[in-house]
């Protein structure tokens, strides 16, 4: 069971040290030689884990990916109204994102360079499928455009990473009213 647990513990430093180094400087930062030696472990030791670097960063992202999907469904009850549903994710979504930076600015680099395989990305989209099926009940409603998931996620998702990213660089302090104010906002962009 100690071995195990030390395997665990291993795989974990990968990761964060995967994840640290990304962040620090891009994909081409985290060297398997940058990774082990931050993780204090040695070069070999990773393949004993991934298959390759590619391999390391798709496994780092389906791991971000799970644990922002799980902070987002917490308290979901999926036969509330809509709209309210959608707030309690949203919210969730956005305080995931003021209290896990790294994470979040990980899975802004995702999204927004090919670092990641497809069939991993498709993957990681799968554990918002409560989401994606909470937009079609609202689009069935008549409550939510009929447009792609993917323009729903544009205008009320990643607007959350330039607020959260403004308040962590102290350009400004998010409270509760502007949150209520950001999610309207939101919701006007996809209600119907």
């Amino acid at each position: 069971m100690a071995k195990l647990q030390k395997s665990i513990e291993k795989r974990n430093a990968l990761l964060r040290a995967t994840l640290c180094l990304v962040n620090s400087g891009g994909i081409q930062e985290a060297s398997v030689a940058k990774v082990a030696k931050m993780a204090q472990v040695s070069p070999a030791t990773i393949y004993l884990y991934f298959e390759n670097k590619q391999d390391m960063v798709n496994q780092l992202y389906l791991c971000v990916k799970e644990h922002y999907a799980t902070v987002a469904f917490e308290n979901y009850i999926a036969d509330k109204p809509v709209k309210k549903s959608y707030e309690q994710i949203w919210l969730n979504m956005i305080q995931f994102k003021k209290d896990n930076p790294e994470e979040s600015s990980f899975l802004s680099q995702c999204d927004n360079t090919p670092i990641i395989e497809e069939d991993t990305r498709q993957k990681g989209l799968s554990f918002l499928q409560p989401l994606f099926d909470l937009w079609e009940k609202g689009k069935n409603e008549g409550i939510i455009k009929d447009v792609s998931p993917y323009i729903i996620y544009a205008f009320t998702i990643y607007p959350q990473s330039f607020l959260t990213n403004i308040e962590q660089r102290s350009l400004c302090k998010i409270n509760k009213v502007e949150l209520t104010q950001a999610f309207q906002a939101a919701w006007d962009s996809i209600k119907v």
